[in-house]
């Protein structure tokens, strides 16, 4: 990587082929991109973020290209962050979200970058965040982050996005779970796809009925909406897109107050994410440092300590170093 301030500089004026660099260097987590990272962080802030979360199966992919579709319709500029599942061979992105998106690909108008999950179980790699923020900075009016689909755990998305979309289908369940896993509780918009199939309209009966019994507890924030799509025939998009052109107007109004509550969470988030990283490398470090790591496992083992025990001691033994 060149100066960091170079790099930034092309990012800032669109620079396809260094934004696709950086976001590569993010995602292996090289110091360099941190740097750069650093000095685009002020210019990001514009775009809407929608995140798109459900289970496995239910469509986000095909919504999320009908979504880019409409979006390229109304003359906005795309970004779209896929999180796939990561490769058992390669320890990278499957890419499927990738192919299917393909009639996207020559649109200088849309910027599709998958990540693998490698290990992460709570709907957003370590990277994602920052992949936004180089899509923000590089002046996408939108961007869409759909997350790989792992149930009860997937909930971070609302903490990185300004419009959440929760997607479910008849016949799954999936109303019930989402009571069950707290999606519900972080849906904006909730999605029921593939509304063609048996049980569609008792699925929408059942998630409007749960609205209303939480509605209940909760008085002057926004209340949830449901929509029906059946996204591989395009139908019922429109009114979706709709939808969440209505939730960032709510966001908005009042000076936007809404907003930079959601904002503040947002930051909240990425920074004690970052801090837990950082600490963690620290520690790994230090650890290492003099085979430390097996004297402790060794006494652990030999039933000297225990491993409740050692992890606090040496958590306040550094902590304690000046």
């Amino acid at each position: 990587m060149t100066n960091p301030e170079n790099v930034a500089e092309h990012i800032l004026a669109g620079d396809v082929r260094t934004a696709a660099r950086l976001m590569r260097d993010l995602d292996d987590g090289r110091p360099a991109a941190r740097e750069v990272l650093k000095l685009l962080y002020p210019h990001s802030g514009r775009a809407h973020i929608i995140g798109i979360t459900g289970s496995p199966g239910v469509g986000k992919s095909t919504l999320t290209d009908r979504l880019i579709q409409h979006l390229r319709a109304v003359g906005k500029t795309v970004g779209v962050v896929a999180v796939d599942p990561t490769s058992p061979f390669s320890g990278g992105a499957i890419l499927g979200d990738r192919i299917r998106m393909q009639r996207h690909a020559l649109d200088e108008g849309v910027f599709i970058r998958s990540l693998a999950t490698r290990g992460h179980f709570g709907g957003l790699t370590a990277s994602a965040r920052a992949v936004v923020t180089v899509l923000d900075a590089m002046g996408k009016d939108v961007i869409l982050v759909e997350t790989v689909g792992v149930g009860q755990d997937e909930v971070e998305i609302a903490g990185a996005a300004d419009t959440t979309l929760v997607v479910t289908v008849p016949g799954l369940g999936d109303d019930i779970q989402a009571l069950k896993a707290g999606l519900l509780e972080v849906a904006d918009l909730l999605v029921v796809n593939k509304a063609d199939r048996e049980g569609a309209e008792r699925t929408f009966r059942d998630l409007l009925t749960m609205i209303d019994m939480r509605s209940a507890q909760s008085a002057g924030g926004w209340r949830p909406k449901v929509f029906m799509t059946q996204a591989k025939e395009d139908e019922g998009v429109t009114e979706l897109l709709a939808g969440i052109w209505e939730h960032r107007n709510f966001l908005s109004k009042d000076g936007g107050l809404a907003l930079r509550a959601a904002r503040v969470e947002r930051v909240r988030q990425e920074f004690l994410e970052l801090l837990r990283e950082g600490v963690y490398n620290r520690l790994v470090q230090q650890l290492s440092r003099e085979g430390l790591i097996n004297r402790i496992i060794e006494d652990i083992l030999d039933k000297r300590s225990d491993p409740y025990s050692a992890s606090e001691a040496f958590i306040r033994q550094t902590l304690n170093q000046k």
